[in-house]
């Protein structure tokens, strides 16, 4: 009984990171045709993932209190169930308004469900945890990768002779979240019998410097990882005057070595340690931004090499985060999910402006194609400085630990 209520949480935990990973990556193909039938302004589709963004880091900041209050099985429910409904209303939608509510209840169900993902993989994985936590986000990795895919053939796909279009495609690939729903309702969830005597207070877990530390790590990692998709094609495309195209399947090159990276590096973190781990796998990923951009085109190829290094150091934060606090774990990972995100929000901002910056600076003294390509170079860099960055303060977790006899 026990073997076959693991199995089940595995689907959940597994299926879960299929379903986040799909809610969050079909949009691409959708957001254009969405534009055309409600004649959005670019501004609109801004407030549109702005907003987004707002309810899921909203959602982050309050599902460690709702797993403490209610449980884990809770939680879980409460992410698929609003994802499911959201799928409903999106379909249905029929205005801007419509549609942006309906968008909104969806990256609350996100939100919801990257926490609840985490804990739940916490609680499950006491063996192996950073293979296992590695794994479960290449699940995530796997279905980003194909959802524009899939999004793309189901907007295209017709049934009863009419379009499916964006509302079907939204309403099917969001229903795939009843699955691992109904499997939560018959599964006996970890960790939600641990009384409140035996967690550690949040005044405490605040207090502990190795917390705040993990927040600054898992934010330079963010965003490394995130500012790959939103400027590697357009680096490209200004810096070396490549095609779309091409740049394109530079990006998918990265996507995966990323996903393959979590998939096979991930019982490496186990041997080597996990703030050993983050040390190095961050460490090597900037050091290959770097390299890409000092060697200039030739040594684009590093840049999709650098998504090797980048991948481990989510789940091998929440995979260090479920050893040191085994107990509170639903503290843990949404004060520092939370915390990141902002952190996150912040340093793509600092990409931009640094770009712009250097672009305006160097176009006044050499022109305009020289300005740019400075811009995109320096705007660029702080990707891999952030990697850096990470790998720094991961050096110094590992003193901070090691001072107290606490590595893990």
């Amino acid at each position: 009984m026990k073997k076959r209520n693991y199995y089940l949480l595995l689907i959940i935990v597994f299926g879960g990171f299929l379903v986040f990973g799909f809610s969050e990556n079909i949009k691409g193909p959708a957001i254009p045709k969405m534009q055309a039938d409600f004649s959005l302004s670019e501004m609109q589709i801004g407030l549109l993932l702005a907003l987004n963004s707002l309810g899921c880091l909203l959602a982050c900041s309050f599902t460690g209190f709702l797993t403490k209050r209610f449980g884990i099985r809770f939680s879980s429910l409460l992410a698929f169930g609003s994802m499911a409904l959201a799928g409903v209303f999106i379909y249905i939608s029929a205005s801007y308004r419509t549609l942006s509510a309906s968008y909104f209840l969806m990256y609350i169900g996100n939100g919801v469900l990257e926490i609840a993902l985490g804990v739940l993989a916490a609680r499950v994985f006491t063996k192996n945890t950073g293979m296992m936590m590695n794994l479960s986000h290449f699940f995530y990795g796997l279905s980003s990768t194909v959802a524009p895919i899939f999004a793309t053939a189901l907007m295209g796909a017709k049934f009863s002779g009419k379009d499916i279009g964006w509302h079907g495609m939204y309403l099917i690939m969001l229903s795939l979240s009843l699955l691992p729903f109904i499997i939560a309702l018959f599964t006996k969830f970890p960790g939600d019998d641990i009384k409140e005597e035996e967690r550690m207070p949040f005044k405490e877990y605040i207090k502990d410097p190795s917390a705040w530390l993990i927040v600054i790590i898992l934010s330079f990692g963010v965003i490394s990882e995130l500012s790959v998709g939103g400027w590697l094609v357009n680096f490209l495309e200004k810096t070396y005057y490549w095609n779309v195209n091409t740049a394109s399947k530079l990006l998918s090159a990265f996507f995966l070595t990323f996903t393959l990276s979590r998939l096979l590096l991930g019982p490496l973190t186990d041997k080597i340690g996990f703030v050993k781990s983050l040390i190095i796998f961050s460490g090597v990923s900037g050091l290959l931004t770097l390299a890409g951009i000092f060697i200039g085109k030739n040594g684009a190829f590093l840049f999709a090499l650098a998504g090797a290094g980048i991948a481990p150091i989510y789940p091998t934060t929440m995979a260090f985060l479920a050893k040191r606090y085994p107990k509170d774990s639903d503290t843990a990972i949404s004060f520092t999910v939370t915390l990141m995100g902002i952190g996150s929000v912040i340093g793509n901002f600092l990409v931009g402006s640094i770009i712009d910056l250097f672009k305006n600076i160097f176009t006044n003294r050499y022109g305009i194609e020289i300005g740019m390509a400075s811009g995109m170079k320096a705007g660029y860099s702080f990707v891999g400085i952030c990697a850096l960055l990470c790998s720094l303060t991961a050096v110094l977790l590992y003193r901070t630990l090691k001072r107290r006899n606490e590595v893990i």
